[in-house]
């Protein structure tokens, strides 16, 4: 049971590491994404879980290792193709908000605050920034998008 135990462990090792860091196999671009840290991961710890199960269970340790590796195997091939799918999804680029109104729910200054604002995808607070102090409450005009930042004046 003791390898089971390993290599779940170590996947899980590599799970965490991909889901906090990244896919740690993005840089190495094999085979259009079909090598994914988080799919690795997903799959070493299916394989540890079902070996360690089943060897538990009473199952002979061949029959443990055939078991644990098909399933290992599928829970591979579906991460992957979640992954692939997810990764497709999304487009990565912000919607622009310039030119967008809303009200500072924080005093903006040129060190920062908070802003929400009337678009038709901003559902939560931005971060923004103004030339001048703008008190908290007061409606403003976003004149600039820097990354997540937006730079707002008062209308």
């Amino acid at each position: 049971m003791l390898p089971f135990l390993i290599v779940g462990g170590v996947g899980l090792a590599v799970l965490l590491i991909s889901l906090v860091v990244g896919d740690i196999f993005d840089h190495f671009d094999i085979g259009d994404g079909a090598i994914s840290g988080t799919a690795l991961g997903i799959a070493a710890v299916v394989f540890g879980a079902s070996g360690a199960l089943t060897t538990t269970n009473g199952l002979d340790t061949l029959w443990a290792y055939v078991l644990a590796a098909v399933l290992a195997i599928i829970a591979y091939v579906i991460a992957v193709v979640f992954v692939k799918r997810l990764t497709k999804s999304s487009d990565g680029v912000p919607a622009s908000a310039l030119g967008l109104s809303g009200v500072t729910r924080s005093t903006v200054s040129p060190a920062g605050g908070e802003v929400s604002l009337d678009g038709p995808h901003e559902v939560e607070r931005r971060l923004a920034y103004a030339d001048d102090t703008i008190a908290e409450g007061v409606r403003v005009r976003v004149i600039e998008h820097a990354g997540t930042r937006v730079k707002v004046v008062a209308e």
